[in-house]
């Protein structure tokens, strides 16, 4: 598998994964969300279906950026990068 495929496989993997969303609706009527599985994912929305389009792509990124920060810190020492699977579903 070349490297492009892959990284979309393992991105199409993080997505189906599932998540708990923490969706609170304020007193002006917007509706705020976090993730209780992936600490700094936070937002908003003016509709439901808003805050929950918008928690799955703070997920996502901050996956990404959380990944290219730890890539960072280790790419020069002297370790190895391997992809695991926590559960199957």
């Amino acid at each position: 598998m070349v490297l492009k495929e892959k990284e979309l496989y393992l991105r199409h993997k993080f997505l189906n994964m599932k998540y708990t969303a923490i969706i609170e609706k304020t007193t002006d009527g917007w509706y705020i969300a976090h993730c209780a599985e992936v600490p700094n994912a936070h937002t908003q929305g003016r509709t439901l279906e808003e805050v929950k389009e918008n928690l799955k792509e703070a997920i996502e990124l901050v996956l990404a950026c959380e990944k290219e920060i730890s890539i960072k810190r280790y790419k020069n020492n002297k370790v190895f990068f391997r992809n695991i699977s926590v559960y199957e579903t």
